[in-house]
């Protein structure tokens, strides 16, 4: 049976009308959530920690912004809009003490209820509402009158309200109006990591870069490579978003979807999947988790060191200046922006 889509007509507002919402951390998915559930009518109030930066920005907004611990006893539903591996530190601190009876806390990924890096209390609500997309997209499709699709899940319930506030949040967000799949922590959870890293992030960037780096080796020019490698795959990408593959291939060359039956298999072939199978297993096993947790833990030294050298590689160079040349393309500041609101 097909999983149930639910709607603008499965969700009530009215929920949440009289509660105080709190947004604990103003980064991406949160100055998103917050803007939009004011703008459909909502109480929202700002949580961060004394010295933030994303205060004054908060504030600017017009939203009321609190000390994360007052704005979490003042709130009858805490979205802890933090990073993954910050979560617990700030949870044991700020939030936990005030957590009575009533109160729901919201995440937007599963990470930290998962794999057990906070455990709340049994007799509040803990919900998910995780639209599948960046905070910028949540925002600009709200003002567009246009949602994401969303995820929820309920993983306590002692209100015997919860999965109707899951779902009155993803309305006030926009994303009833795209469309909204229940689920739970743990298939949230290790979907999305298993996406991001095989597919999504991981998996694109270095199937990209392997290829850039095969045509340069081979004599070709850099900005030829760049094209033909990075800067095409968003046409594709779209395609496949509009239509499905089997769309993608009806709309290229035949020579094009011949080369793409052919020689796809043998450049992502069993081994890769083989791979994929061992990536998911770290994931599942929680190794992953532990691993990341402790690259936090120790000052991210080899996060940081990877992070340098992808971005000191040739075709962000050639990139950066190809796409200089492009007056077409939308300029963003995708760095500026996002640090504007951490």
């Amino acid at each position: 049976m097909p999983a149930k889509i639910y709607t603008d007509k499965d969700a009530d507002l009215g929920v949440l009308k009289k509660k105080t919402l709190a947004v604990i951390g103003f980064g991406s998915q949160g100055h998103a959530h917050a803007l939009n559930l004011k703008d459909s009518g909502m109480k929202v109030i700002i949580g961060l920690y004394a010295k933030s930066k994303s205060r004054k920005v908060a504030e600017e907004y017009g939203f009321e912004v609190l000390d994360t611990d007052e704005a979490v006893k003042k709130a009858d539903v805490i979205f802890i809009a933090c990073p993954d591996t910050k979560i617990a530190a700030i949870y044991e601190k700020d939030i936990a003490p005030h957590l009575t009876k009533g109160k729901t806390l919201l995440f937007s990924h599963g990470f930290a209820i998962h794999f057990k890096t906070v455990t709340p209390p049994k007799e509040v609500n803990v919900i998910m509402v995780a639209p599948k997309g960046p905070g910028h997209i949540v925002r600009r499709q709200f003002v567009e009158g246009k949602g994401v699709p969303s995820l929820i899940a309920v993983h306590q319930n002692p209100g015997k309200d919860a999965k109707k506030i899951a779902l009155a949040w993803a309305k006030g967000i926009g994303g009833t109006r795209a469309g909204v799949f229940e689920t739970d922590f743990k298939e949230e959870t290790e979907t999305d990591l298993f996406g991001e890293q095989t597919v999504l992030c991981g998996g694109v960037s270095q199937l990209i870069t392997a290829a850039y780096e095969t045509l340069v080796e081979a004599g070709y020019q850099p900005e030829m490579a760049y094209f033909e490698c990075l800067h095409e795959l968003k046409l594709t990408v779209d395609l496949i978003n509009e239509s499905g593959i089997s769309g993608m291939r009806f709309s290229i060359s035949e020579t094009a979807e011949y080369g793409d039956l052919t020689t796809g298999p043998k450049i992502v072939d069993a081994s890769v999947k083989k791979r994929m199978k061992a990536a998911l297993k770290n994931i599942q096993s929680g190794k992953f988790a532990k691993e990341w947790i402790q690259e936090n833990e120790t000052g991210q030294k080899n996060f940081k060191a990877l992070r340098k050298a992808g971005e000191e590689h040739p075709i962000e160079k050639v990139g950066k200046r190809l796409r200089g040349l492009m007056p077409w393309l939308k300029k963003r500041d995708i760095k500026g922006a996002q640090a504007a609101y951490h």
